[in-house]
């Protein structure tokens, strides 16, 4: 779901987190309140997500150089504090667009698949055959 990080979505967001593998949280690196407004996003995934859920910290419009006010160095120190991966991207151009879709992809996967091997560790199921009875000639 895309919302834009518009403040009147904030109420019904809460249902689009259920049942999500992954999340990707977009700010603009041209608008420090919308970095600012991370902490706010990520309160809410905590609130309303599951505990498994991946995260992705994605910075975009970084083609505007000149406009940049959200340092590189100060959004992947913050995503680091978290635990979660971060890139820039600038979707005008393409750039890193992708790659964002990709780690995501590859962030579940992972996750995914870890949970399905602690989930499979010990519940082999044996199967048994049935003894088979010889048929009664009640005719003979």
């Amino acid at each position: 779901w895309d919302t834009a990080g518009q403040e009147r979505f904030r109420t019904i967001t809460s249902s689009y987190y259920r049942g999500a593998h992954g999340i990707i949280i977009v700010y603009d690196v041209t608008d420090m309140e919308s970095f600012n407004n991370v902490k706010q996003w990520l309160n809410e995934i905590d609130r309303y997500a599951n505990d498994s859920v991946c995260k992705l910290l994605v910075g975009n419009k970084c083609d505007l150089v000149d406009q940049k006010v959200v340092d590189t160095e100060t959004a992947k120190a913050f995503a680091d504090s978290l635990g979660i991966p971060f890139l820039e991207t600038s979707a005008k151009e393409g750039s890193n667009v992708e790659q964002a879709f990709l780690t995501m992809a590859a962030e579940i996967k992972k996750k995914m698949g870890n949970q399905h091997a602690s989930d499979n560790k010990g519940s082999t199921v044996q199967m048994k055959g049935q003894p088979i009875q010889e048929k009664s000639n009640c005719c003979s």
